[in-house]
C-alpha cells in the first residue's frame, strides 16, 4: 500500500508539473510570436517561420523560470491533496509530513539534474539554431563578430570601406596577434596591418608593436610603429556581451568542452558563471519545493487558495530579488562570483532547515 501511495505521490506531483510547463510554454509563444512577427514583417519569409523560433526559443526561456514553474506546481499540488482530503489519507497510512516533504523534494531534485543532462543540450541547440537563424535576417549584418578554430574574427563597414579583424585570443581586454584588413569599396585590399598585441577595453584600440603593409603605386611599403591607434565600433564589453549568450552552452559543453571554449575567447569568468548557475538549478528546484511545502502542509484544513496565491507570489518575488542582488554583488566584485551564485541556495537551505522543524510537529 506503501508503494501504491508514493507512486500516486510521484505521478500527481510529475503530472502537476508537466501540466504547469505546458501552461507556462503556451503562453511564452503566444507573448514572444507577436515580436517575431514584428521582426520579419518587412521581410520575405514563410509565416511558419515566427512560429517555428518562437517554439526553439521558449524552452530555453522556461528552464530559467523553471524555479518559479516548480514553486507554482509544489504549492498547487499540495493545496490540491490537501483541499480533497487526500494529505488525510495519506498520514492515516503512515506518511507524515516530513515524509511527503522529502519525497517532493526529491523528486524535484532528480527532474533538475534530468533537465540538465538530458533536456538541457537540446535545448542549447535550438538556442543555438535561433540565434544563427535570426543573425542570418539581421539588418545589422554587415558588422559580424564570430569564433571558430582559427581565433576571434571581425568584421566592420567603415566609411567608403571596410575592415576584418582576426586575432588568435582575447584574454581580460587585450588581443594577440592581430592581422587587420583594410578594403575600398569593390573590395580591394588597401592596406594589412599586423601587431603583437591590442588594448581594446575602450573603442579607441592601442596596437602594439605594429607594421603596416600599403601598397602605393603598385610598391609595397612597408612602416613599423611601437604603438598605434584605430578607432572601432567595438570594444571588449561590446564583444565578450556578444557571446554571453547563457542559453547557446549545454550544461555538458561547459563540462567537457571548456578549453576549446577558452581557446576560442569566452571569458574564463564567464563560464564559471555559467556552470555554476546550471549547477545549481537542481538544488534551487529542491528549495522551492521545499519553501512551496513548508507554506501548505502546517494544516489539514481547507483553504481559501487565494491567500497561497497571494505569498506564493510574494515568496517568489523575494527569492529571485535576492538572487538577482546576488549576482549583480558578484558581477560588480563586491563578493566572489561563485559565492554569488550559491549564495541564495545557503540562505534558502537555512530557511528551509527551520520550516521542516515547524512542519514536523504538525
Amino acid at each position: 500500500m506503501k508503494n501504491i501511495l508514493l507512486n500516486y505521490i510521484v505521478q500527481k506531483f510529475l503530472k502537476t508539473f508537466v501540466v504547469m510547463v505546458l501552461f507556462f510554454y503556451s503562453f511564452g509563444i503566444i507573448l514572444n510570436l507577436f515580436e517575431e512577427i514584428e521582426f520579419f514583417k518587412n521581410l520575405d519569409v514563410n509565416i511558419l517561420k515566427p512560429l517555428v523560433l518562437t517554439s526553439v526559443y521558449i524552452p530555453s526561456l522556461i528552464i530559467k523560470i523553471l524555479p518559479f514553474i516548480i514553486f507554482i506546481s509544489s504549492m498547487w499540488f499540495v493545496l490540491k491533496i490537501r483541499n480533497n482530503r487526500d494529505l488525510l489519507t495519506l498520514k492515516i497510512f503512515g506518511f507524515s509530513n516530513i515524509k511527503i516533504f522529502f519525497i517532493l523534494a526529491l523528486t524535484s531534485f532528480l527532474i533538475g539534474w534530468l533537465i540538465l543532462l538530458l533536456i538541457n543540450p537540446i535545448t542549447s541547440s535550438m538556442a543555438k539554431y535561433y540565434e544563427k537563424t535570426k543573425s542570418s535576417y539581421s539588418r545589422d549584418i554587415d558588422h559580424l563578430v564570430t569564433v571558430n578554430k582559427n581565433g576571434l574574427w571581425i568584421k566592420e563597414n567603415l566609411r567608403n570601406r571596410q575592415r576584418i579583424i582576426s586575432s588568435e585570443k582575447l584574454e581580460k581586454s587585450i588581443l594577440f596577434n592581430i592581422k587587420i584588413f583594410h578594403f575600398d569599396e569593390n573590395f580591394n585590399l588597401e592596406e594589412k596591418i599586423v601587431a603583437k598585441q591590442a588594448n581594446i577595453e575602450n573603442n579607441t584600440w592601442y596596437l602594439k608593436d605594429v607594421l603596416i603593409f600599403s601598397d602605393i603605386d603598385d610598391v609595397t611599403k612597408t612602416l613599423e610603429f611601437k604603438d598605434y591607434q584605430i578607432e572601432s565600433i567595438y570594444n571588449y564589453e561590446k564583444i565578450t556581451n556578444l557571446f554571453k549568450n547563457f542559453d547557446t552552452m549545454s550544461f555538458l559543453d561547459l563540462i567537457l568542452k571548456r578549453e576549446k571554449l577558452i581557446n576560442n575567447g569566452y571569458n574564463n569568468i564567464f563560464l564559471d558563471q555559467s556552470l555554476h548557475t546550471l549547477l545549481s538549478l537542481p538544488f534551487f528546484l529542491m528549495l522551492m519545493t521545499a519553501i512551496a511545502s513548508i507554506l501548505t502542509l502546517n494544516t489539514l484544513k481547507k483553504s481559501d487558495n487565494l491567500k497561497f496565491i497571494i505569498v506564493g507570489l510574494i515568496v517568489i518575488v523575494l527569492v529571485f530579488y535576492f538572487k538577482d542582488l546576488s549576482i549583480a554583488l558578484g558581477q560588480t566584485d563586491r563578493i566572489p562570483l561563485i559565492l554569488s551564485i550559491w549564495a541564495p541556495i545557503i540562505a534558502l537551505s537555512l530557511f528551509t532547515f527551520i520550516g521542516i522543524l515547524q512542519i514536523n510537529e504538525k
